[in-house]
């Protein structure tokens, strides 16, 4: 079964500060998504430049989901830790999920 890649581009709300979130995503995300067992990664990148230009990027962060079965996912992400992680989330970030397919 091919791997499902999940982006996520995100900016944080309004007063939560860079520290915090990061703090939290290094604490509390990272190890709980990286511990699905239907998760093969989950990195959280920092948004630095956009190629080419003195322009900030439209995205303060990005997130990369590399789903092993979409399947387990759905079930992983409907367990009360993962709800509660999601909740936490949205309650820093606006976000916009994208499901990928590779080409080729």
């Amino acid at each position: 079964m091919a791997v499902t890649r999940i982006v996520a581009l995100f900016n944080l709300k309004p007063g939560v500060s860079v520290a915090s979130y990061e703090a939290w995503a290094k604490e509390r995300d990272l190890p709980t998504v990286n511990g699905l067992k239907s998760i093969d990664k989950f990195e959280v990148f920092r948004s630095a430049a956009l190629l080419g230009t003195d322009a900030p990027p439209p995205y303060q962060y990005v997130e990369i989901i590399d789903v092993a079965d979409m399947d387990a996912f759905g079930t992983d992400v409907a367990s009360e830790a993962m709800q509660a992680i999601a909740a936490e989330f949205q309650a820093l970030a606006d976000t916009t999920f994208i499901v990928t397919e590779k080409v080729g």
